[in-house]
């Protein structure tokens, strides 16, 4: 393998690790959206709202680097994805500004909007930030309406490499996706995901009785929603066809196939879900035992990690085209040059050290765990 495609697939997989913490993280929002299903009066309700609040800057954070890495090794999914589908790319944009502006200004004496209306803002984006990501995610699979034409860069008057097609005769810029019911699986999928993480997070880190039990309630119905919209992804996943670059074809079984042929990423996946499942089924099953999150956490990691891993690995085109299947995206036609790729994985040397600064941030904020005391001595709470 000569060192452009080593780059490359060094890169897919910093992306997909960057996606797959941030799927991780999305707890944050996963416990925004059981504010008031966990939380019955102002102290729990507070309570909870400092457990994520602690944390949403971890989640932002990842979602821009993961964004940045992603657009900066490959341009070309920057440039098609944004410069035709911008409306989803706005929308969780906006929903994660909404986070942070209602985690800052709700308890501010005088704001003009209320508390209340702070906290709605705040489940909007529990709802929304998961089920638009995961969204957005599935089109690696699905695909989308776009047409690459590089010969239009020497179109001095529109230098437009990509173009996006109308969906029935509208242009929706993206929100098409959401009309793909596999998408929207996976969206799903996420956001049960999500709250599911919460409610291990929040047996975990908060000590009240009554948010343990309701938590540890409400988990079993979560789960079982996760796994319905998780296993009717995957199924759909591994029987569906993908685009094959070197064939230049669609193969049918794509996915299935990448696992079978890259079996440490099919023994990631396996690890990631075993996991997960154990993380939420001896929480269920033990009223003592809090460290399921831990489990669970590092699961999902490894089963998203897998996931994106055979959406561009093993000559798969990770972003394919509904309208020009040629057009469609692959790690060798839409990465940067050599020398940006071999610049940014000097930089990525740093990667390490950053991740030990966010454990060790992690843990101090974790010392202690959240209780009825500390929220009302403690004058630096949300």
């Amino acid at each position: 393998m000569d060192t452009y495609i080593l780059l490359q697939h060094y890169w897919w997989f910093l992306v997909s690790l960057l996606g797959a913490l941030l799927v991780f993280l999305l707890f944050v929002q996963g416990g925004q959206s059981l504010l008031f299903t966990i939380g019955k009066n102002e102290m729990q309700q507070k309570m909870l709202i400092n457990s994520t609040g602690r944390k949403w800057e971890f989640t932002f954070t990842t979602l821009v680097t993961f964004g940045g890495a992603f657009f900066a090794s490959f341009p070309l999914f920057y440039s098609t994805s944004f410069g035709g589908a911008y409306w989803v790319w706005l929308l969780i944009l906006f929903c994660f500004v909404l986070q942070a502006v209602s985690y800052e200004y709700q308890a501010k004496k005088g704001n003009l909007l209320g508390k209340k209306t702070y906290q709605i803002f705040l489940i909007i984006n529990g709802i929304l930030g998961p089920v638009l990501i995961g969204t957005a995610v599935g089109t690696f699979y699905n695909g989308a309406n776009f047409i690459v034409n590089k010969a239009n860069l020497t179109d001095l008057g529109m230098p437009v490499i990509s173009s996006w097609v109308e969906y029935h005769g509208v242009q929706l810029h993206g929100l098409e996706a959401a009309f793909n019911p596999w998408n929207l699986a996976l969206g799903l999928a996420v956001f049960f995901l999500a709250r599911v993480l919460a409610l291990l997070y929040f047996i975990n880190n908060i000590a009240d009785a009554d948010i343990q039990k309701r938590s540890r309630k409400q988990l079993i119905i979560e789960t079982g929603l996760f796994l319905v919209c998780f296993l009717t992804f995957l199924v759909h996943l591994v029987l569906q066809k993908g685009f094959d670059s070197k064939e230049m074809a669609w193969v049918d079984y794509k996915y299935l196939f990448n696992l079978i042929e890259m079996p440490a990423v099919l023994a990631i996946l396996l690890i990631g879900v075993v996991g997960v499942l154990f993380g939420i089924i001896k929480t269920i099953l033990s009223g003592t035992w809090n460290k399921g999150i831990w489990f669970a956490g590092t699961g999902t990691v490894f089963t998203v990690l897998a996931l994106l891993l055979i959406a561009g690995w093993n000559h798969t085109a990770y972003y394919p085209s509904l309208v020009d299947a040629k057009s469609s995206l692959t790690m060798e036609n839409s990465c940067s040059s050599l020398f940006t790729l071999k610049a940014m994985s000097i930089c990525s040397i740093l990667i390490p050290f950053v991740l030990a600064y966010i454990v060790y941030a992690w843990r101090a904020l974790d010392l202690r765990k959240i209780d009825e005391k500390e929220m009302k001595e403690n004058e630096h709470t949300y």
